[in-house]
């Protein structure tokens, strides 16, 4: 039987500060805390998520699972072509788009031409607009309300009723809008293990219930976001090069 071995937040950011040159280099490299001291509620701490509006959701989604597996600056300057060709993602222009069009537009090489993922737009789009019918609200709002004390819970709901959402997928989506979550990174991962907070599959329901349970001590410790708490893990333990989009 492994034997848990989590460590508290101040020793995880002692040696982070170490590796780091210094706990100002550190807290520019976590960047501007969103909670503070004291913990918030999720609906005020979300309040720039819950502005937007679903046709960014869309965008922010799609941008994510075509940066999977591939250049990420190839996928950002070609963006504003993505915009024009897919009509800013607004969700019924995209739903209303006949199968046709949309092999056409996967075939412009003013995109990245992948079928497979061009179709995940639409299926992406009708699971926004099937939220808007049967809740009466924004999609926006709907990720802004969900607790960051369950954001695997979240995870969940993304890889369920969208397409390419799963794996850190969505949760790269979702550090994009804003919404406050933590990255399974390699360098996160090889933490967790090592320290015997998980010893299974990463994507399992007992890892990731296991992980947010270690996340939601370390910020009840601290008052640190999510977003920062990944990061701090990763500069605490793995390599020293700051990336600060891989962690």
């Amino acid at each position: 039987m492994t034997t848990n071995t989590t460590e508290k937040f101040s020793d995880l950011y002692q040696r982070a500060a170490k590796r780091k040159g210094g706990v100002k280099a550190l807290e520019l490299l976590l960047g501007k805390k969103i909670i503070g001291k004291k913990l918030l509620n999720d609906q005020a701490a979300q309040q720039g998520v819950a502005t937007l509006s679903d046709d960014r959701i869309l965008s922010a989604f799609t941008k994510q699972i075509f940066k999977s597996g591939f250049v990420w600056r190839v996928v950002e300057n070609k963006w504003p072509n993505f915009e024009e060709s897919f009509f800013n993602f607004n969700i019924e222009k995209v739903l209303m788009m006949p199968e046709e069009m949309l092999e056409r537009k996967a075939a412009d090489p003013k995109i990245i031409r992948n079928y497979n993922k061009v179709k995940t737009i639409q299926a992406n789009a009708q699971m926004i607009f099937d939220h808007q019918v049967e809740r009466n609200t924004s999609f926006a709002q709907f990720i802004a309300q969900w607790p960051s004390s369950d954001v695997i819970g979240l995870w969940a709901f993304l890889k369920k009723h969208g397409q390419r959402l799963g794996g850190n997928t969505g949760p790269y989506a979702l550090r994009l809008l804003g919404k406050d979550t933590f990255i399974l990174s390699s360098d996160v991962e090889a933490y967790l293990r090592a320290k015997n907070i998980i010893d299974g599959g990463l994507q399992s329901k007992k890892s990731l219930t296991a992980i947010q349970a270690f996340f939601n001590k370390l910020q009840h410790e601290s008052g640190y976001s999510l977003t920062q708490l990944s990061r701090l893990i990763a500069f605490a333990s793995g390599d020293n090069y700051v990336q600060l989009e891989a962690v």
